[in-house]
């Protein structure tokens, strides 16, 4: 099972809830959530960059009693930058000029596209035990992240919940009650990047409609500035989830486009 995040501060969690949350602090990603020993930890920062769009600035990873930080082309454990691919008891790091992966024989996979997408694979035997960004693993959508007892919480006020706080942070929390724009008239240009010939074997693999409505998303944020950005995260995403599910992508980049 997978959680994802990508592009225009998309989130898919273990459960297949998708949702926005814009936040610029530092957040629980991922965590293992037991009381007594937690066996990892996943904690992301986002920010805008020069183009105004978001992008993962830092990924700060504990296992067992491992410090990982990550920055784009820069791999540091425990406070020492070592090259890759690095091998210590029970972790290996792989990077090249697009992906940084980790994996941990504790039962997790991490691949970061050292932009905008991170994506980490848990092993089952985590089933309830996460909390954070990504959910909690029950195998229940909207339960116990959006929906807690009598409470029911959107999807800023569930994401602020995930900050990290630190003393000398200085950022501000998204505003809970913001509406998020009716992004309908993109559907068309989106289910046809998402249904072209190149994706045939990824249509029954993943739910077509969740990318098509955070397709939608990012061409309203960006206001008919069809920049790569824009038109390509979430194609991207898709792509990426369609070949973890076993599937075949086409080419579908050109020298046009993405």
């Amino acid at each position: 099972y997978v959680c994802s995040t990508w592009g225009n501060n998309h989130f898919k969690t273990f459960d297949g809830d998708t949702y926005q949350f814009p936040g610029i602090c530092e957040y629980n990603f991922v965590s293992d959530c037991r009381e007594s020993y937690t066996e990892f930890s996943v904690h992301i920062q986002r920010a805008l960059n020069s183009n105004n769009h978001p992008e993962i600035q830092y990924i700060l990873i504990r296992i067992k009693d491992v410090m990982v930080y990550l920055k784009p082309k820069l791999v540091v454990v425990d406070g020492r930058i070592v090259k890759t691919p690095y091998y210590s008891s029970g972790m290996l790091i792989e990077s090249n000029d697009i992906y940084t992966k980790i994996y941990a024989r504790l039962g997790m996979a991490l691949m970061w596209n050292q932009k905008d997408a991170l994506m980490v694979e848990l092993d089952n035997k985590f089933n309830n035990h996460t909390c954070g960004l990504c959910g909690d693993y029950n195998g229940i959508p909207i339960y116990n992240e959006f929906i807690r007892g009598d409470a029911s919480y959107n999807s800023i006020t569930y994401g602020n919940l995930q900050k990290i706080s630190k003393p000398n942070a200085r950022c501000e929390d998204p505003d809970e009650t913001q509406a998020l724009p009716s992004c309908s008239g993109h559907r068309d240009e989106c289910e046809r990047l998402l249904t072209s010939s190149a994706f045939a074997d990824c249509r029954l693999r993943l739910n077509l409609e969740t990318y098509i409505q955070a397709c939608m998303q990012d061409k309203c944020a960006c206001n008919g500035n069809d920049d790569s950005f824009c038109l390509c995260s979430t194609v991207s995403e898709y792509s990426r989830q369609c070949s973890h599910a076993g599937g075949r992508p086409g080419e579908w980049r050109t020298q046009h486009f993405c």
